[in-house]
C-alpha cells in the first residue's frame, strides 16, 4: 500500500525530533500502521537550515500555505508554535480534506471548539496527543481508556519548567529568581518565561482535560490562572514542615452546580504520588467512578518525548484514514452535538484548605484578634506555627480546614487592614487530591 503523505509544518525542537523518529523507526511505524508513514514537504523560515535537516530531496519552502493546499498531502502536522498563522493554517488545511496533528495547545484552548467543528463538518480528523504532558499518552487515555467512567476530577503537574522551578526552590532552598535562571541556562525555560511561570501554558493544556472530562465546550476564558512567582523559599519550607509540598497544579472538577477550572500552586500531602513528581516530568492523576484514581507520568517535554506523541497521533490517522467518520473516536471524547456547556465556576465559589503566612508585631493579642478574624468569616484553624523575626515581629503560619474562597478574600482583606499586621497575606491553596 502506498505510504502516507504527509507536511510538516515547523522544524524547530519537535519538528525536527518528529522528523527523526518517523526515519529511525519507519519500518516498526509502518507495520504499526499498516502503511508507511511518509514526510514529503516541509514549511519552514529558514529554508538552509531546515535542508541541513531533512536532506536534499525534500521539498522545503518558506510559505506553509503551499503545504496546505497542496493536494498529494493527506496529513498535515502544524508544530510551528503561536496561533495566528497557525490557526490559519489548521483551518486551510480542514477545509481542502487534509487530516491535522498538532501539539499547539494555546491553538486549540482558544479555537478549539471552532477547529473541532470544521474537522468534524469536513469528516477529518486533529489529534492533538502531543498539546498536553508530552510524551504522556493522557489524550488517548481519557478519549478511549476511560470511556466507561463518569469523570469526577482530573488533577495534573503540567508544566515541566515550574515544577522544575519549585523542586530546586525546595531541595536547594534557592530564590524563584535563582532557581528561574537556572532552569533558563539548562533550557527548561524561555527566555521570557511569562506563560510556563504565569500558568498560562499549563492552563492551555487543563482547558482541553476538562473538555474531555467532562463533554464540554473548550472554555479557557473561564479558567483562573494563577502562577508561582509569589512563592517564597520560606513556603516551601513551612509547607514541608506542615506535611506538604507546593506545586503547580492544574485542577478540574466536577460540582453539583458547575465546573472548576483553575491553575495555581497547591499545597499537595507529602504521602500523596504528585508530591514525589520533581524536576520537569509532568503527572496527571483522574479519578473516574468506575476505575478510581489512575496516575499518567512521564516527560511533558522535549523533542522525542513529544514526538513520540505526534508520530503516535499520525499511526491512528493513517489507521482510520479510510473509517466513516461517525465512527471515528470523538475529538473530545463526547459526540460534537453531545458537548454540554456546562457553567465554569468562579473561583471564589471553590472550597479547599488555605495556608496563610503573614507578619505582624510580636505583642499581646495579635493572635486572638487574627483568629477571632477568621472565625468571623466562618474559617476554622487546623495547625498555626509561629516563628519570631526581626525587630520585634513574629511570623504566623495558619492552615485552615475547608473555606469558601469568597470567606478567605474577606477574612484577608479585614486582616491586612489590622494595625499590628506588617505584610499583605501569602495565601496558598492545599489540594487534598479526594
Amino acid at each position: 500500500m502506498e505510504a502516507m503523505k504527509v507536511g510538516l509544518l515547523g522544524l524547530g525542537v519537535v519538528g525536527a525530533g518528529t522528523w527523526h523518529v518517523l526515519n529511525r523507526n519507519a519500518q516498526e511505524i509502518a507495520r504499526r500502521a499498516g502503511r508507511g508513514i511518509e514526510v514529503t514537504h516541509v514549511a519552514v523560515r529558514d529554508v538552509a537550515k531546515a535542508r541541513s535537516i531533512v536532506g536534499p530531496n525534500m521539498l522545503i519552502t518558506d510559505r506553509p500555505e503551499e503545504v496546505v493546499c497542496d493536494p498529494t498531502i493527506e496529513i498535515v502536522v502544524e508544530l510551528m508554535g503561536g496561533v495566528t498563522l497557525a490557526y490559519d493554517m489548521v483551518l486551510k488545511a480542514i477545509e481542502n480534506g487534509k487530516h491535522v496533528v498538532t501539539a499547539n495547545k494555546a491553538l486549540l484552548a482558544l479555537h478549539g471548539t471552532e477547529i473541532f467543528e470544521a474537522a468534524s463538518r469536513k469528516g477529518v480528523m486533529v489529534a492533538f496527543e502531543a498539546a498536553v504532558a508530552g510524551g504522556i499518552p493522557i489524550i488517548k487515555a481519557m478519549r478511549e481508556g476511560l470511556t466507561a467512567n463518569r469523570i469526577e476530577w482530573v488533577v495534573g503537574i503540567i508544566n515541566g519548567t515550574t515544577n522544575y522551578i519549585l523542586s530546586e526552590m525546595r531541595t536547594r532552598h534557592l530564590s524563584f529568581a535563582q532557581a528561574l535562571s537556572q532552569a533558563q541556562g539548562l533550557g527548561y525555560a524561555e527566555a521570557d518565561p511569562t506563560g510556563d511561570v504565569e500558568g498560562i501554558d499549563a492552563a492551555h493544556k487543563l482547558t482541553l482535560l476538562a473538555s474531555m472530562a467532562f463533554g464540554i465546550p473548550v472554555q479557557f476564558t473561564g479558567a483562573y490562572i494563577e502562577g508561582i512567582s509569589a512563592i517564597e523559599d520560606e513556603d516551601m519550607v513551612q509547607a514541608e514542615r506542615l506535611g506538604y509540598r507546593i506545586k503547580l497544579l492544574g485542577i478540574t472538577r466536577r460540582r453539583d452546580h458547575g465546573i472548576e477550572l483553575r491553575v495555581h500552586p497547591a499545597l499537595v500531602p507529602i504521602e500523596s504520588l504528585l508530591a514525589s513528581v520533581e524536576g520537569p516530568m509532568n503527572a496527571v492523576v483522574v479519578s473516574g467512578d468506575a476505575v478510581g484514581q489512575t496516575l499518567y507520568y512521564g516527560q511533558g517535554a522535549g523533542a522525542e518525548p513529544t514526538a513520540s506523541a505526534v508520530v503516535a497521533d499520525l499511526v491512528d490517522v493513517t489507521r482510520l484514514h479510510t473509517a466513516d467518520p461517525e465512527h471515528r473516536v470523538p475529538h473530545l471524547a463526547f459526540k460534537t452535538n453531545a458537548l454540554i456547556d456546562t457553567a465554569i465556576l468562579p473561583i471564589d465559589q471553590i472550597v479547599t484548605p488555605y495556608y496563610l503566612r503573614l507578619n505582624v508585631d510580636d505583642q499581646p493579642g495579635v493572635l486572638a484578634d487574627i483568629s477571632r478574624e477568621l472565625a468571623h468569616f466562618r474559617i476554622s484553624i487546623e495547625s498555626m506555627i509561629q516563628k519570631p523575626t526581626e525587630l520585634g515581629g513574629a511570623k504566623l503560619i495558619f492552615l485552615t480546614h475547608q473555606a469558601l474562597e469568597a470567606d478567605i478574600n474577606e477574612a484577608i482583606e479585614a486582616i491586612e487592614k489590622m494595625p499590628f499586621v506588617r505584610s499583605s497575606v501569602m495565601r496558598i491553596r492545599v489540594e487534598a487530591l479526594q
